[in-house]
């Protein structure tokens, strides 16, 4: 599904187009996504400006001039600027409509959502518990040490605990790790201060290096102009189950750790 770096390549591609813009209406085609969507969302958005759009988590903002668009792109679904005329797919369900474009949420599983809210979206109850943004400064080897203090949870489904930390997901708690060398089975509070840092460098990099690629298409994710992400390439572990380790040569392991399928090397994390 779209992680942290698959809504922030989304982010980056669609707020030139939309920031600033005065959304002519919307056209919902399927009113049952994750959440309902509002049926008369139209007639509520129309005449409104986009004045910035934001991310919270794996959520898009988009700040109206008297409330608050809440986009989720679900388990599969992606956003594109298109042309007024582009047809539209099977899986196309909402439009919000700009000065001849418009911004479409394709979103095949319906798992995605769209939200309009009139009061101050970071005090919903969607965002108000979320953990540190993990490209921010907010996140430090010292916080998350003091976090997992008398914890005995694996490491990896600590920082994949959107409580602690946001956006990161399966795919790349299983980078961060191996770069950091540490086993996803360990628990969190065993991990030493020198570790707590080298591990949050390691996230930020994972995540930096995936943005930069326009993230990871493992399925069916495409950025907002259409185009896959090209980060898998530049995976070490994730998905090579029996491929030899890029550092030790030894054979990369799969385990599920949390229900979620964790893969490592067993010589070079400890």
């Amino acid at each position: 599904m779209p992680e942290l770096p698959e809504v922030e390549t989304t982010l980056r591609g669609i707020k030139p187009h939309v920031a600033g813009q005065c959304l002519r209406g919307a056209v919902v085609r399927v009113q049952k996504l994750r959440w309902p969507v509002p049926p008369n969302l139209s007639e509520l958005v129309a005449g409104q400006t986009v004045d910035d759009i934001t991310r919270r988590g794996k959520y898009l903002l988009l700040h109206l001039t008297g409330q608050t668009l809440m986009l989720h792109l679900g388990m599969s679904g992606s956003l594109r600027i298109v042309p007024d005329e582009i047809p539209v797919g099977k899986h196309d369900h909402v439009d919000l409509l700009l000065d001849g474009k418009r911004l479409r949420l394709t979103d095949p599983r319906k798992f995605g959502a769209v939200l309009l809210l009139d009061h101050d979206p970071y005090a919903s109850p969607l965002l108000a518990g979320l953990g540190v943004e993990p490209l921010s400064a907010e996140l430090t080897g010292d916080g998350l040490r003091s976090r997992a203090r008398g914890r005995f949870v694996a490491i990896k489904n600590f920082i994949m605990d959107q409580k602690v930390v946001v956006g990161v997901g399966n795919i790349y708690a299983s980078e961060a790790l191996f770069r950091s060398g540490i086993n996803p089975l360990r628990a969190c509070n065993s991990l030493d201060s020198k570790e707590w840092n080298r591990l949050v460098g390691d996230i930020r990099h994972v995540l930096t290096e995936a943005i930069a690629a326009g993230g990871t298409t493992l399925q069916d994710f495409t950025g907002s102009d259409g185009r896959p992400g090209y980060f898998r390439q530049e995976l070490r572990v994730y998905g090579r189950e029996g491929e030899p380790c890029s550092r030790c040569g030894a054979a990369i392991v799969q385990e599920k750790i949390g229900q979620r399928s964790s893969f490592f090397c067993p010589d070079c994390q400890k």
